[in-house]
């Protein structure tokens, strides 16, 4: 019950960051508000670092590395996907596929699921694709955008294996040299892409909380798989679009579309099932 509530919590900050990510993204170049993002996030985990330790074995440097250079991964690929589009499309196919790889490699290390989770399991899989597609369209993706899509999903799924790999007594260790990683990685793009930055200057405190709740979701999702099963964390966590979605709603005044609101009523239904796993 408590890996639920930690992968509902996980889910819940990844949805306000990607809300806030974009909004920063809307007045500037995503990679300066990444710029900003990246050092907010990587400063929370080390101000967390004295109260809930962190050890830096070479198991934790190696499964923590990978996680960003995942991390990093993820974050231009998923964007690029969204920005060729159509996104109800391309966005439902990243979510699902950064929630079915962890779910196999779960499996595949030798966890068991009860019959409530075998139920719970795809209805939350359906409601994450359901939650994440806006109203249907004639726009057919093309090859690229596909490939793309799947590589996103991809790249989030394997961040959130690495993170699950890291010794259990690391305590934030993984997510320090992550972000680190991350950070200079996307630093090292941006420094690269300077000239086609533009001149915009990023807003701070938006850019800057997203990477306060980006680093709060990390947590609670690497907390959540240490006391649970990898393959419900996973899937509970990658339900993530409902809290941008509720965002959105609340925020901008976007509407909610009828499929939305059953997958919200799904999502529900699954976690409840879940929860009784």
């Amino acid at each position: 019950m408590i890996a639920l509530l930690l992968a509902l919590g996980s889910s819940l900050a990844y949805g306000c960051a990607d809300f806030l990510g974009g909004l920063g993204a809307r007045k500037a170049h995503v990679l300066r508000t990444v710029m900003v993002a990246a050092p907010a996030s990587l400063t929370v985990e080390l101000l967390l670092w004295p109260f809930l330790g962190a050890s830096f074995a070479p198991a934790t440097l190696v499964w923590g590395a990978a996680s960003g250079v995942a991390s990093a991964a993820a974050f231009a690929l998923l964007y690029k996907t969204l920005a060729i589009g159509p996104m109800n499309v391309l966005s439902p196919i990243t979510a699902l596929v950064s929630a079915m790889l962890p779910v196999t490699v779960g499996l595949l290390q030798g966890e068991h699921l009860g019959p409530a989770a075998l139920i719970g399991l795809p209805l939350a899989l359906a409601a994450v694709v359901m939650v994440s597609a806006g109203p249907g369209g004639g726009a057919r993706p093309s090859r690229t955008a596909l490939l793309l899509a799947f590589g996103a999903g991809a790249a989030i799924a394997l961040q959130l294996v690495f993170l699950h790999q890291a010794p259990a007594d690391s305590g934030v260790g993984p997510l320090i040299v992550g972000r680190a990683v991350s950070s200079a990685v996307t630093l090292a793009a941006a420094g690269v892409m300077f000239r086609r930055l533009g001149t915009e200057k990023p807003v701070y405190a938006i850019s800057a909380a997203a990477g306060v709740l980006d680093s709060v979701a990390n947590l609670l999702f690497l907390l959540a798989a240490r006391s649970g099963d990898l393959a419900v964390v996973a899937v509970v966590t990658a339900l993530y679009p409902a809290g941008t979605v509720l965002l959105a709603r609340s925020v901008l005044g976007e509407r909610i579309h009828r499929g939305q609101l059953v997958g919200l009523g799904v999502a529900a239904l699954a976690v409840s099932l879940l929860a009784l796993a």
